[in-house]
């Protein structure tokens, strides 16, 4: 699945200063988005993995799955409508729940 990631010039420069450059190759940085073409970015998605809690509102809206890689979100309601998971930071826990979509999510593409 392909992987975009808007990322914030700070964000981009911690990740050449930490030699993280190779290991984020698989992936398609973008320079941070207006909100309409993030808006447009997030309605084509499969699948939102963030920490942002608009982000978890706004993939709640649009009916996106989301994984919240935080231990809590101030945003229950994504939780309790089913469209947002919050799995934590650890790398084993973000992919075993990418892996445990559901049929119907499966089935989407998602």
């Amino acid at each position: 699945m392909p992987v975009v990631f808007p990322v914030h010039p700070r964000t981009r420069n911690r990740i050449a200063e930490l030699g993280l450059s190779d290991a984020v190759k698989p992936l398609t940085l973008v320079d941070p988005l207006g909100y309409i073409d993030f808006l447009s970015l997030t309605s084509h998605a499969r699948l939102i993995l963030t920490d942002s809690g608009g982000l978890q509102e706004e993939s709640t809206a649009l009916g996106i799955p989301c994984l919240t890689l935080r231990e809590n979100t101030e945003r229950p309601v994504t939780v309790t409508h089913g469209t947002n998971r919050v799995v934590g930071m650890k790398t084993a826990d973000i992919l075993a729940a990418i892996a445990r979509r559901s049929p119907a999510e499966k089935r989407s593409g998602a």
